[in-house]
């Protein structure tokens, strides 16, 4: 067996045999194929597909490629995944809430991935954060603080840590099979027994129409489903950021806002359903309504602010940051964009405004590239709001004024205004469960 056969049947459409997947998913882990003909094999992936069985086939692979952890958290371990949005900080707000509810939240994230965000690079904005962990204290601290959040081990599933970085330098980030099988592949070897996964659709995600995203979201269920997780998909929208806060530090603060009560918005509805899946799914709570009134509990008192302190000093970071947010590093250029005419926000292109914030240096153009956490930008408007000529639709955290410069017009460029009036951008379009798909309608 060959890589060049392996690359000539799929180029040809043909289905890869287990031993052949096997094949390159060892040679990915072991680096004994090279980034080249892995990126051939990722393209041809991403223009040919693969049928259920070869994505089952790469999913456990990829898990089995390193260490299966099956940790002892003192509960049920659970865990939540996005596919990746603008914006979209619910990991931040859901780990210490769903631990103070009493969950044990075993959480590994990646870092930004295309236009999206990375909760990595968002933890590691705050001074002093640890989110290279050995196993053994990454358990530890679910076992006694209920939550942990961490990048992904060497150890575990490091064929998806190849792959994973080559594909956001290759132009394969939008691939059902390859992201199926990251995802999974990591969530089968930390350890996970409930899974719940967050599937956006719309102009700011891998899955721009609501039929991929629902695909996607069977997908991931049906392989969770039949490697025996308790497994259950949101697809939730993203027609445009879902926090206000786009940049690293920025998402870390507004987290904390939400934490402390000072937010409202998206965001938090969003964290709130998706809490309430984790809390079912892993036992602690047997209805989402009963899930949802402990969430709020946790919010009120403040015993969700409290977990996130725990968590980021258990990693080694500084939990003054929940008492002021100041600590959070600061970009030196605050600069406003300003609407040119009067109208209704009807459309945000979501991606060209992660890029935007890509481009000021809160993301990654090449895997090589060094994160500036201080910078991104706050939107001030949201879908359906009337702006007038001169108002602030949107305000930059930026390193330079030429960086400032550049990103007003491409963030102008992004917004789409008419007339008439727009409506909201619509949050849950549908919950996927093995059994099936629920509409949902807020």
């Amino acid at each position: 067996m060959d890589i060049i056969s392996i690359l000539e049947d799929k180029k040809q459409r043909r289905a890869l045999s287990k031993e052949q997947i096997a094949y390159f998913v060892k040679g990915a882990a072991d680096g004994s194929l090279p980034a080249y003909q892995l990126s051939a094999l990722l393209m041809a992936i991403r223009l040919n597909g693969m049928d259920a069985r070869e994505t089952a086939d790469l999913t456990m692979a990829m898990a089995a490629s390193g260490n299966m952890l099956s940790p002892d958290v003192g509960g049920v371990p659970v865990d939540k995944h996005s596919t990746g949005g603008v914006g979209d900080t619910t990991t931040l707000v859901l780990a210490p809430l769903v631990a103070a509810c009493g969950g044990k939240v075993l959480k590994m994230s990646g870092r930004g991935l295309g236009h999206t965000g990375g909760t990595i690079d968002k933890l590691e904005s705050i001074p002093g954060m640890q989110v290279e962990l050995p196993e053994e204290e990454f358990v530890s601290i679910v076992r006694s603080v209920g939550c942990a959040v961490v990048g992904q081990s060497a150890r575990l599933a490091p064929a998806d840590k190849t792959l994973y970085a080559l594909r956001d330098v290759t132009a394969t980030v939008d691939s059902i099979p390859l992201i199926v099988s990251s995802i999974l592949s990591k969530k089968f070897a930390a350890g996970a027994k409930a899974i719940v996964l967050d599937v956006k659709t719309g102009s700011g995600a891998l899955m721009p129409t609501l039929e991929a995203s629902v695909e996607l979201a069977k997908a991931m269920v049906d392989i969770g489903h039949h490697a025996g997780k308790s497994i259950v998909a949101v697809v939730s929208g993203m027609e445009e950021p879902l926090g206000s806060h786009v940049g690293n530090a920025l998402e870390v603060k507004e987290a904390i806002d939400i934490l402390t009560g000072r937010a409202e918005g998206p965001l938090k509805r969003v964290s709130l359903f998706l809490g309430s899946l984790m809390l079912t799914a892993s036992g602690v709570m047997k209805t989402e309504e009963g899930a949802l009134v402990l969430l709020n509990r946790a919010l009120e008192s403040g015993a969700g602010l409290q977990k996130l302190k725990e968590m980021i000093a258990a990693q080694g970071g500084d939990p003054r940051v929940c008492d002021d947010v100041s600590l959070l590093p600061k970009a030196p250029v605050i600069y406003p964009v300003q609407a040119k005419a009067e109208g209704y926000l009807s459309h945000v292109n979501g991606t060209a405004l992660g890029l935007a914030a890509q481009r000021m240096g809160a993301g990654r153009v090449s895997k090589e590239d060094i994160i500036d956490p201080a910078v991104g930008f706050v939107m001030e408007k949201r879908m359906g709001d009337f702006v007038k000529a001169g108002d602030t639709v949107c305000t930059l955290h930026a390193a330079s004024m030429e960086s400032a410069k550049e990103t007003e017009q491409r963030v102008l460029d992004a917004l789409t205004f008419t007339k008439e009036p727009a409506p909201k951008a619509r949050l849950l379009y549908a919950l996927v469960k093995p059994e099936g798909i629920i509409p949902l309608n807020e």
